[in-house]
């Protein structure tokens, strides 16, 4: 039997680096509503969970569905589980998208979506092989999460740190020893394991961390991986929203 999708995409008014980021303009659109847009283009049903009215407000002017949620929740998957029971969808899977990605590849959405064909599949994320270009110091970045994978594509780990460690080199040599993934934050969920994950409490490695899908490794679930090539472009600082309308006039 075909799966059905549900997108879901949290978003949040409060920032400290950014308050009210998604509603910031990008080409005279809300950055919600070119995130939505992008992800209705592949998913037949797209919502916003948002703890804020002027988001919700904001997505019902342009046509989209928002969904209330509460303002206690300890991350966006909590968020996507509490707008998914409202939303009365019977999806088999909850795609997990980033409010703050105004051009989401739909590529990356699609390859996420392929790794449930396998039906032993209960959550799956994208890893993206580092370029080497960038250089030893962008690998050290303790914002740039570190991906390991099995032989079968399932994450063994993430971690701030660089994994692997290249054991009998130096480090100047480590980017032509061995092959580096970093973690892009696209999650999807079946709707079963979704409702058990957040019932999970917080664990070491993911309070040693700081990365909540350290939590459900922990507990003994697996992550498919799928792989993208191409960039993601998030939105972080007012400096980013510069840059992305920049982007954006030059490629429309």
């Amino acid at each position: 039997m075909e799966l059905k999708y549900i997108g879901i995409i949290p978003a949040r008014y409060a920032s400290t680096r950014f308050p009210g980021k998604p509603l910031a303009p990008i080409g005279g659109k809300p950055m919600i509503q070119r995130v939505y847009e992008r992800v209705a283009a592949i998913l037949p049903e797209v919502a916003v969970a948002t703890d804020d009215g002027r988001i919700a407000d904001a997505v019902e002017a342009f046509g989209g569905r928002a969904i209330m949620t509460s303002t206690e929740h300890r991350s966006g998957t909590d968020r996507c589980l509490e707008a998914y029971m409202k939303s009365g969808s019977d999806a088999d899977v909850i795609i997990n998208i980033q409010g703050d990605e105004p051009f989401i590849s739909l590529a990356q959405i699609e390859a996420v979506k392929n790794c449930f064909n396998d039906s032993t599949v209960e959550i799956a994320s994208l890893a993206r092989p580092f370029d080497r270009a960038r250089g030893f110091e962008a690998l050290f970045d303790p914002n740039l999460v570190k991906v390991v994978m099995d032989d079968n594509d399932n994450a063994l780990y993430f971690s701030r740190a660089i994994i692997p460690y290249i054991r009998g080199h130096e480090w100047k040599e480590w980017l032509d020893t061995a092959k580096f993934h970093t973690h892009v934050g696209l999650y999807a969920y079946r709707a079963r394991t979704l409702g058990k994950i957040c019932r999970l409490p917080q664990s070491a490695l993911e309070k040693a961390e700081s990365l909540e899908q350290l939590r459900w490794l922990q507990a003994g679930y697996k992550i498919r991986m799928a792989y993208t090539e191409e960039p993601n472009f998030g939105i972080d600082t007012p400096a980013d929203l510069e840059a992305a309308n920049k982007y954006l006039a030059e490629h429309e």
